[in-house]
């Protein structure tokens, strides 16, 4: 894939915020630790309807270190789920993906399954798409930097809202969508705000639960610096979902449903929020506990989502070959 000129510009006004972010980590030397990921949607494996998507071999995955997980296996994490992340945005915003230049590294180098430029018609919401695609193109150029030579390429990745999809068959196993019918995230601006809704939440709660694997406070900061990106565009979705959900209610209702589907991929707690409060007579922006914090996600809590599996697994999903590096199974619920 080659870089546009819009692309180009998104990238000369995010230099700054990429030298400031990158000065945390020189200031600390050697390669770090961000967090684990972002990404996203819902539920597969052993879902409501029974399937459970058939994996495609993975092509000589990265072997996994016999020692414990560091700094650096951390950051990788969090690359792998930015590529996810960035590469939807991109496609959806720019009708394009990440500049070929930014997919090399360590592992198996993967391609891109789907994805297309949405036609907004919106202008509120194609300006938030256009930010938030900024600021995740600048964050996985921020982490490759980060990481040096020991970055991992970006793995196989399916976005595609095709019958065969990776979206569709979430959007099915969390009933958003009938048996047969398919899911496209790039069809509308509803559609869009859905997708965006499950990797901007998944995002959060990731960056959150990885803070503890970070032995370097530098580091940390500069991780605490992207989950605050993360949640800023987490709450700007909820909100515009919210507020397109009061003339049209299925917004709401599918954000629910996508909700329900993460809690049964990601373990047996019941933690994960619509954008309703439980009698839906109000607003629920923030996803917090009782006393009012953000909860957190595992590696392998992400990794069951994105994979769409509640079994302990390496691939599936949005990663039809798994992730690269050495945190990529998902846990067993």
């Amino acid at each position: 894939m080659h870089t546009t000129p819009i692309l180009s510009e998104v990238l000369e006004r995010s230099a700054l915020r990429r030298e400031e972010r990158r000065g945390f980590l020189r200031m600390a030397g050697g390669a770090a630790a961000a967090v684990g990921g972002m990404s996203l949607l819902a539920a597969c494996g052993n879902d409501n309807n029974g399937t459970t998507p058939t994996p495609t071999p993975a092509p000589t995955p990265t072997p996994t270190p016999t020692g414990a997980i560091n700094d650096g296996d951390v950051l990788n994490f969090a690359l792998n789920l930015e590529y996810l992340e960035a590469q939807f945005y991109s496609f959806a915003v720019f009708g394009t993906g990440l500049a070929s230049t930014m997919l090399d590294g360590v592992g198996t180098q993967g391609s891109v399954t789907g994805g297309r430029k949405v036609t907004f018609t919106d202008p509120v919401v194609a300006a938030y798409a256009r930010e938030i695609a900024g600021d995740e193109i600048a964050h996985v150029a921020f982490l490759r930097a980060a990481l040096g030579n020991a970055k991992v390429a970006m793995p196989a990745i399916n976005i595609d809202g095709g019958a065969t999809g990776a979206f569709t068959v979430a959007a099915r196993a969390a009933k958003v969508v009938g048996a047969t019918g398919t899911f496209d995230p790039y069809a509308s601006d509803e559609n869009f705000l859905l997708g965006a809704f499950i990797f901007e939440d998944v995002g959060v709660t990731a960056y959150k639960g990885a803070s503890p694997l970070l032995t370097n406070k530098t580091y940390l900061e500069a991780a605490a610096g992207i989950l605050a990106a993360e949640a800023y565009h987490a709450g700007l979705v909820r909100t515009v979902l919210y507020a397109k959900g009061m003339t049209t209610p299925a917004l709401r209702t599918n954000a629910g449903l996508i909700s329900d589907a993460r809690d049964s991929l990601d373990g047996s707690t019941d933690d994960d929020q619509g954008i309703t409060s439980t009698d839906t007579t109000q607003s629920n922006i923030v996803p917090t506990d009782n006393d009012g914090i953000a909860y957190s996600r595992s590696t392998g809590a992400v990794l069951n989502i994105v994979y769409l599996n509640n079994a302990s697994v390496s691939m599936g999903g949005f990663f039809p070959a798994g992730v690269n590096g050495a945190i990529r199974t998902s846990a067993a619920n």
